[in-house]
């Protein structure tokens, strides 16, 4: 017995320093993407589009820094360092623009999220299958109108000679309301239409969460005797967060770039009354490309989105992984 104790103690002694069998070692570097050239295959177009499209054009962020002329090029154009970035502090724009910018997407990110979630729950909870297919469409179409033609039924429905709003104004003989010199009417209307264009589309996310909940739960939940309310608030509401935190948290990352086409259909560039309420980044580097032809304001601006951009995702991740790790993206 006293042999076998011994033996047994050999040989667990042996199992701790010995190094683990040859299988358990790590892999080399060619083996795993041998391994993994499906996935890499797979992976090719998306890395493509990135480099061609993201890396390659980073050196052209040098023209923020140059007083930059066609005939002397990017890196043969005079270095001015910060003095881009120093005029737009100087004119107030960039506050501006920030602040625009800003405030719209916290409104598209915040009211959008609260209305799919809404409209998910809302589309569970209704039995007739073929109603639910037609809303679902329904509400989904908007998604697919071009950003022109929404401003074209904008410009028809908001239009002082012969919009339709101003219409209904004239026809009860009152004064018509001049939309397009309302500076403080356009953060709702375009609110508004963003929410018309992209509740239904982003509710489909949602919608597949709580198809994913486990029904024993619903059964589980009835037979205790909860109501409908009481099923969305303490299942459905719940199961969603996870949901909810990680596409907010992707809607961060592009809090500084505003909906270009939207902002530009619906107001356009050129309507300097409404300039203070709706001007955002990419409408103020359109125009000074476009009117002014001026691109070192046009690619300052465009780094100091990006840059500050990088820091709200950044310092946003770091505050959820601090409070819960599972729901940061990195």
């Amino acid at each position: 017995m006293k042999e076998e104790t011994n033996s047994d103690k050999r040989y667990l002694k042996n199992s701790l320093t010995s190094p683990p069998p040859a299988k358990f070692h790590q892999k080399p570097l060619g083996r795993k993407l041998w391994e993994s050239k499906t996935l890499i295959l797979m992976c090719v177009p998306a890395i493509v589009f990135f480099i061609v499209f993201n890396y390659i054009p980073m050196p052209g962020a040098y023209i923020a820094f140059t007083d930059f002329k066609y005939n002397q090029g990017i890196f043969g154009s005079k270095f001015v360092g910060l003095e881009n970035f120093k005029f737009l502090v100087i004119s107030g724009k960039l506050w501006q623009l920030t602040r625009n910018t800003i405030l719209y997407n916290v409104a598209f990110i915040a009211l959008g999220n609260c209305m799919q979630i809404l409209v998910a729950v809302l589309l569970n909870e209704i039995r007739n299958k073929w109603f639910k297919k037609v809303t679902q469409s329904i509400l989904f179409l908007p998604y697919f109108i071009s950003a022109v033609l929404v401003g074209f039924l904008a410009f028809n429905i908001l239009n002082y000679d012969y919009g339709f709003i101003p219409g209904i104004f004239k026809a009860m003989g009152q004064e018509a309301p001049k939309f397009f010199s309302m500076p403080w009417a356009w953060p709702v209307i375009i609110v508004l239409v963003n929410l018309w264009q992209g509740t239904g589309y982003g509710s489909i996310v949602y919608f597949a969460a709580i198809m994913g909940i486990d029904t024993t739960i619903y059964e589980a939940a009835e037979i205790d005797g909860a109501n409908a309310l009481q099923r969305i608030w303490y299942i459905i509401l719940p199961s969603l967060k996870p949901t909810a935190i990680i596409l907010v948290l992707f809607s961060i990352g592009g809090i500084l770039r505003g909906n270009f086409g939207l902002f530009y259909n619906l107001v356009g560039t050129a309507n300097a009354t409404l300039q203070p309420t709706t001007d955002i980044i990419e409408t103020f580097v359109f125009r000074s490309l476009m009117n002014q032809f001026n691109f070192s304001y046009s690619a300052a601006a465009g780094l100091y989105q990006s840059a500050f951009g990088f820091v709200i995702v950044m310092t946003v991740n770091y505050i959820v992984k601090k409070i819960e790790a599972d729901y940061a993206l990195f």
